[in-house]
């Protein structure tokens, strides 16, 4: 079960023109906006990466919006943990629960969460909170990564297993975001 005290987030390359491309897009930002909030509710760490911003341009206002008070990372490799500042900022959130989202499914999710899952990391990937261009690649990205040992979850899911019970102020704030 997830743990607010024992996630981080990580955002992988909602940018430029690629992210208009997604399947079912409009969704894919919603419940991005919906676990960025919900992270700083529940005080679980971000780590926000770019592909190559300089070329495939930055992430998306709906998204970047919500992160004005940090940077992305830029990285070149497909694999997230291939990079060595980022694998540092993730492993100086201190946690070991890693709820994965972005994009592309079948590409950089997948390769970053093979290599956090070979690092040792308990995976969770996002399903509602992934995509790819092609329905299909997503499906497969996600087959691959259960395969693998990554858990699949949903924005919802994860959210109701890091909270654990129907109290208080943070349930309050987040059932909000979700209605």
């Amino acid at each position: 079960m997830l743990t607010a005290d024992a996630s981080v987030l990580l955002l992988i390359d909602i940018q430029g023109n690629l992210a208009q491309l997604m399947h079912d897009r409009q969704t894919l930002f919603k419940n991005l906006q919906i676990l960025i909030k919900s992270a700083r509710i529940l005080d679980v760490p971000i780590v926000w990466m770019e592909q190559i911003p300089e070329k495939l341009g930055h992430t998306v206002p709906v998204v970047a919006g919500l992160l004005r008070d940090r940077r992305p990372m830029a990285k070149t490799t497909f694999s997230c943990c291939a990079d060595p500042d980022i694998m540092a900022a993730i492993e100086a959130a201190g946690r070991r629960q890693v709820l994965v989202t972005g994009i592309e499914t079948h590409i950089c999710v997948y390769q970053s969460t093979r290599d956090l899952l070979q690092r040792g990391f308990e995976v969770h990937v996002i399903s509602d909170a992934v995509s790819s261009r092609v329905i299909d690649n997503k499906e497969i990205g996600l087959a691959r990564m259960k395969q693998e040992g990554a858990l699949i979850s949903s924005v919802e899911m994860a959210l109701f297993e890091m909270l654990r019970e129907a109290t208080g102020d943070r349930f309050r704030q987040i059932v909000k975001l979700l209605k």
